[in-house]
């Protein structure tokens, strides 16, 4: 089913590509086009979840061209952005999930130390995102204002997941860097729980009723805060 919910946009995509070129790629350049990139190596990371391996290299290899390309959109950032400026953070931080993943299936210890870069440059976007988000889209907001929760929860995930690398045999740092990585980790899912708490408060305060599309980003950071993993991987017990 992941699959088919994949494939039916990307096939979408390619075909308004051809027919209305300049209009996809003027879409192309927002920053919701990054949840391609996203999109893309969630279902790689399950892939791989699932033992088939060269098919999730395939997605990893088609997200990093994605990404570069994708990742323009830094470039029309303004002020007072919404939700959807995190993109960027989530878009890097999936790749680093994906790639530990699969460092850690395949013993690969230079696609671990890539997601440790991809890690760490995440962490930057989210600041540079933060920095021009609109605050007053937490009480506002249609509902992509959730994504800044998200790409904590993401990045939490791809700490993690390095984390669970680092353990599979492959020598990749250090007790003290395994340290930071693991005080970062931690210090990221606080920090995105935290942020349920304001997220929620608002939406009870200001109550924002109606259907919008843009509703799927209150159901993504749940589904990416993975916390049983998380709490795993950097050993929180009250959290399991």
């Amino acid at each position: 089913m992941a699959c088919v919910a994949w494939a039916a946009p990307a096939a979408d995509f390619v075909l308004r590509l051809v027919g209305r070129r300049r209009r996809r790629l003027a879409e192309a350049g927002s920053p919701g086009a990054l949840t391609a990139v996203a999109a893309t190596t969630v279902l790689g990371t399950r892939i791989s979840a699932l033992g088939r391996q060269p098919l999730a290299e395939a997605l990893l290899a088609l997200s990093a061209l994605l990404w570069p390309v994708l990742l323009l959109v830094v470039r029309h950032w303004r002020r007072r952005m919404p939700g959807a400026v995190f993109l960027c953070c989530v878009a890097t931080q999936g790749l680093a999930v994906l790639a530990a993943t699969l460092a850690a299936a395949e013993r690969t210890a230079w696609l671990a130390h890539a997601a440790l870069v991809l890690f760490w440059l995440g962490l930057v976007l989210y600041g540079l995102a933060l920095a021009r988000f609109d605050p007053r889209q937490v009480l506002e907001g249609a509902g992509d204002h959730w994504i800044a929760g998200g790409a904590l929860a993401i990045s939490a995930l791809a700490g993690a997941t390095l984390l669970i690398a680092g353990d599979s045999g492959l020598y990749l740092w250090d007790d003290d860097d395994r340290g930071v990585l693991r005080t970062v980790t931690v210090a990221l899912l606080v920090l995105d729980l935290a942020w349920y708490v304001v997220l929620l408060a608002a939406e009870v305060t200001r109550p924002r009723r109606g259907y919008d599309l843009r509703r799927w980003s209150t159901v993504f950071p749940m589904g990416m805060t993975a916390t049983l993993s998380v709490a795993t991987a950097v050993g929180v017990p009250w959290l399991r």
